[in-house]
């Protein structure tokens, strides 16, 4: 039996999915504590065993021919990234998107000539990557050829993606030659105002992340049993939602689609849309979004994050979404619970009602963040609206990934948390979407899978994400 093997090692589990691709259905799932502070492949070993042992009652394993085995990374803290631009609303804003669709969480987005205060947070921030934008093609180059002299000035020692305006380049490249300074470089993420160009960085941070970081984090073994850790697990469910919405020549996508993922640290919204106006007399404005957008909130998170998800939201945001025989309970006191036990998994039904409760706050957030927003404006021809980011209101499905959605009891209203609220109308997020859950978690192992097997990722992804009410 020919087998395709996913693994995903997160921050919390090693995941591994096996797919028979034959009958193009999951053969086995199984999961182990990941020990990347040790030997990352000792959780992965105890994962496999486990995996190994469901196999079995499907099939004799020594029948099994592995015909490809991939894996993406959220282990460690995952990919920490700054972004570096021009101006803030225009490429720091285009390097920030850049980076996020990478699979990175970007922990601050500094703009205009860096001082050697700014320098020196840097420095002292835990980084991964740090990518250095600004300027149009043919305008300003002085700000990030200064940017790249302070990077060399302060000896900040990660390596940085460049992708600004190509009249700069030349005089980077020497600058960081003669610095040692590991350097890759992409074509400018603003080519011109309000045009939009991430790809190509996007695939210099995957090179970045499979050539140095996988090393950086201990991964070197699980690298030579796999043959190549492809990318950071948010990029590989970005790239199963945008494979499943817009499909191949042979294989049908579904369209338009979020996907919404709550964990424990941050909560992560992906949209593949567009995201056009849907209604007359609205006019686009501000910066081009990415036809596939990812956003993370890392205030917005279950356990790791869940006294910051008190803050964002408010004792009485969480509370209004308790089922009534909860009204009473101490959500500051819940909270802190959870924060200080990130591995607490809810057991009685209260436990998991107020994880509900919670989660719900998180998609409302979450989506609140994502999605697009009207402005009002005053014309001599009448009112008219100005769009900022995109019109999710038409958007058909919304798919819920994560532990507290796929063991949740009520998905859909956790999910229903993120439409649009009559009484927040400037926020433009779905109206009536369909409700899939990724109950099987294979969102990320179908982004691997889809590298080289897209149609059956594809298929695979309509049989096992199932619809919730």
């Amino acid at each position: 039996m020919k087998v395709y093997l996913a693994i995903d090692f997160g921050s919390t589990y090693t995941k591994l999915t096996a797919v028979d691709m034959e009958n193009e259905v999951i053969l086995a799932t199984a999961k182990d504590i990941t020990t990347v502070e040790d030997d990352i492949m000792i959780g992965f070993d105890k994962a496999f065993t486990k995996l190994k042992a469901e196999i079995n009652k499907k099939i004799d394993f020594d029948k099994v021919e592995f015909i490809g085995k991939t894996a993406c990374s959220s282990a460690a803290g995952g990919l920490k990234m700054v972004a570096i631009g021009l101006v803030p609303e225009l490429t720091a804003e285009a390097a920030k998107k850049a980076a996020l669709g990478a699979g990175a969480r970007v922990i601050k987005t500094y703009s205009y000539e860096l001082n050697h205060r700014e320098m020196e947070e840097i420095k002292a921030t835990p980084l991964d990557i740090i990518l250095l934008a600004g300027g149009t093609d043919g305008g300003n180059k002085e700000c990030i050829i200064h940017n790249a002299k302070m990077i060399v000035e302060h000896e900040i020692k990660v390596p940085v993606v460049v992708a600004g305006n190509k009249a700069a380049i030349d005089e980077i490249e020497e600058i960081f030659k003669n610095a040692g300074i590991d350097y890759y470089v992409a074509a400018n993420v603003m080519p011109f105002i309000n045009k939009l160009n991430v790809e190509p960085s996007r695939e210099e941070i995957r090179k970045v992340f499979m050539n140095r970081i996988v090393e950086a984090k201990g991964m070197k073994q699980a690298e030579d049993y796999i043959k190549g850790i492809l990318m950071p697990t948010p990029a590989a469910v970005l790239k199963a939602a945008e494979i499943l919405s817009v499909g191949t020549d042979d294989e049908d996508g579904i369209g338009d689609l979020i996907v919404v993922d709550i964990g424990g640290a941050t909560t992560d919204v992906h949209s593949i849309a567009k995201g056009e106006p849907t209604k007359p007399s609205v006019m686009i404005k501000g910066l081009e979004e990415p036809f596939a957008k990812r956003t993370v909130e890392g205030d917005l998170g279950m356990r790791y994050s869940a006294l910051a998800l008190l803050e964002a939201a408010g004792t009485r945001k969480i509370r209004n979404y308790l089922h009534d025989s909860l009204k009473q309970v101490d959500v500051k006191a819940e909270c802190k619970h959870r924060h200080d036990n990130i591995r607490v998994v809810p057991q009685t039904e209260e436990e998991i009602r107020f994880d509900e409760a919670m989660a719900m706050a998180a998609t409302e957030l979450a989506m609140t963040r994502h999605c697009g927003i009207l402005e009002c404006v005053y014309t001599p021809m009448g009112t008219m609206f100005n769009q900022n980011g995109k019109d999710l209101t038409e958007t058909p499905f919304v798919i819920g990934t994560g532990g507290v959605i796929i063991h949740s009891m009520n998905p859909a209203g956790i999910l229903r948390a993120g439409n649009f609220n009559e009484q927040d109308p400037i926020h433009l997020k779905p109206l009536e979407p369909r409700f899939l859950v990724d109950k099987t978690y294979i969102l990320s192992a179908m982004g691997l899978l889809a590298q080289d097997y897209p149609e059956v990722a594809i298929r695979v992804m309509k049989k096992y994400l199932v619809e919730a009410k």
